[in-house]
């Protein structure tokens, strides 16, 4: 079996191996198929090319990751690729929530619901049948698209059984200096997943309902081998942990702390995908700041007590505020994560959120829109009240706007935001002291997209006077 994995090129700043991929490819090549991974956005091709490199393989079936930021890329590759005669198949956040909407808009042949390595290797070893995918958990076809909540497929139980991911696939060192926060101390960089799922209920977000409100979490041990072998074999030299919450399990944190502090492998690590601040304390900081641990991020979103009451944070700023100090004591760089545009937002609850971080510790901050992910809360709290547009610039445009607030109300204070952030406390200088050659670009490129710097005037064309060449 011949199966090609594919990410679209879309807009973004994370320019990372694409994890996801990484674990389908290798649990499929482990049962006998033939797999290739296409990084739109590490090759730099757009869709035509993309589909071009596809049909060239000559693949049985095409699987395409999809999350609602670059949903429109997506649909647009499986539209090219079904033209071309391939037979595709969806899967990743949006599709899943979207089953039937998906197909509908694309034509594809199947989504995978959910978790996917057993669903898709179950879905291959059919032959890819309509028939006899009716029979296999998660898959979604013409069969069942008209189905509200078709079924998700099952969940795999140990994730130490999981062949590590396919990273010769995907080598870290073919990846350029765009990781998250642009500004990282070493390369190349291996991302790691050593646990999947999130117990709470943060509204705006949609892994819970995707993992079904379960965590599973990797052993120490486990985790320790494919940082390991990263190094070894991959020459990583910083390891990313992309944990929805990598220090849930306290004792666990400590022991992945403790078996990279003593591995002799000399990495530097960092948390950057968000840990929540009620998770850690000042022992387990230590911890993590002995082992080669130097930042780590905090999902804050607001600074208003109604606001993180309003979506469920079921955390204060008092704790925030704490954590974020004893971070700060260790040593540890600290990254503020913040959403503007949450339900209850007014123009004083942002400018509040922007006060809290300016005078914060914080040494990083990201300002984000709200982007009303298909699968959140907000989804379908929401729902009637705006339309999605999935060609919007994601989480620097608003598609719902709260009331008394306007599309230039949100993304005024988004610039605003950074710049306050940024031009105090000397965060700037601080930052740019860190800055190798190589993230310069795309340090650039963060500070026009999110409009803390003014975009450069286009030079205007002379008009040619009628009748002249």
């Amino acid at each position: 079996m011949n199966i090609v994995l594919v990410r679209p090129r879309y807009a973004s700043h994370l320019i990372t191996p694409p994890l996801g991929l990484g674990y389908l490819a290798a649990y499929l090549r482990q049962r006998g198929a033939r797999v290739t991974i296409l990084d739109g956005l590490l090759l730099g091709r757009d869709n035509r090319a993309l589909a071009e490199a596809v049909e060239a393989l000559c693949p049985d079936a095409v699987g395409i990751t999809c999350q609602t930021a670059f949903w429109h890329e997506a649909a647009d590759l499986a539209r090219r690729l079904k033209a071309r005669g391939q037979r595709v198949i969806l899967g990743g956040v949006h599709p899943s929530f979207l089953p039937g909407q998906s197909l509908a808009e694309t034509g594809a042949d199947f989504v995978v619901r959910g978790e996917g390595e057993r669903a898709l290797f179950d879905l291959a070893d059919s032959g890819f049948s309509g028939f006899l995918g009716k029979n296999i958990p998660g898959v979604v076809g013409a069969w069942n698209m008209a189905d509200p909540d078709p079924a998700w497929a099952p969940l795999e139980e140990d994730l130490d059984a999981l062949p590590f991911p396919a990273w010769d696939l995907m080598d870290p060192r073919a990846y350029p200096k765009a990781p998250h926060g642009a500004i990282v101390k070493n390369y190349p960089i291996g991302v790691v997943m050593t646990s999947r799922g999130c117990p709470y209920s943060c509204s705006f977000c949609a892994s819970p309902r995707f993992w079904g409100g379960r965590v599973r979490l990797r052993s120490p041990e486990n985790v320790l081998a494919e940082v390991r072998m990263l190094a070894e074999k991959f020459d990583v030299a910083e390891i990313h942990f992309e944990d929805d919450n990598f220090t849930l399990d306290r004792d666990r944190a400590t022991e992945i702390s403790r078996l990279m502090g003593e591995s002799g492998l000399n990495l530097s690590w960092a948390c950057p995908n968000g840990i929540r601040a009620d998770r850690v304390d000042k022992d387990l900081i230590f911890a993590m700041k002995k082992a080669g641990c130097y930042y780590f991020a905090f999902g804050i979103e607001s600074a208003d007590p109604n606001i993180l009451a309003n979506i469920h944070k079921a955390e204060t700023i008092e704790t925030i505020s704490r954590s974020i100090g004893l971070a700060d004591d260790a040593g540890i760089s600290c990254l503020g994560l913040f959403i503007l545009g949450l339900p209850g937002e007014t123009r004083e609850t942002m400018e509040k959120t922007i006060r809290f971080a300016k005078n914060s510790r914080l040494s990083r901050a990201q300002f984000l829109i709200l982007d009303v992910l298909p699968g959140s809360a907000l989804w379908d709290e929401l729902a009637g009240r705006f339309t999605p547009d999935w060609t919007k610039n994601s989480f620097k445009e608003p598609e719902w706007i709260p009331p008394g607030l306007t599309k230039k109300d949100l993304m005024d204070a988004q610039a605003r935001a950074f710049r306050s952030f940024y031009l105090s406390r000397g965060r700037f200088l601080s930052l740019v002291r860190q800055v190798r050659l190589g993230q310069i670009p795309f340090l650039i490129h963060r500070l026009f997209d999110y409009r803390i710097l003014p975009a450069p005037r286009k030079k205007r064309r002379a008009r040619k006077t009628p009748g002249t060449t």
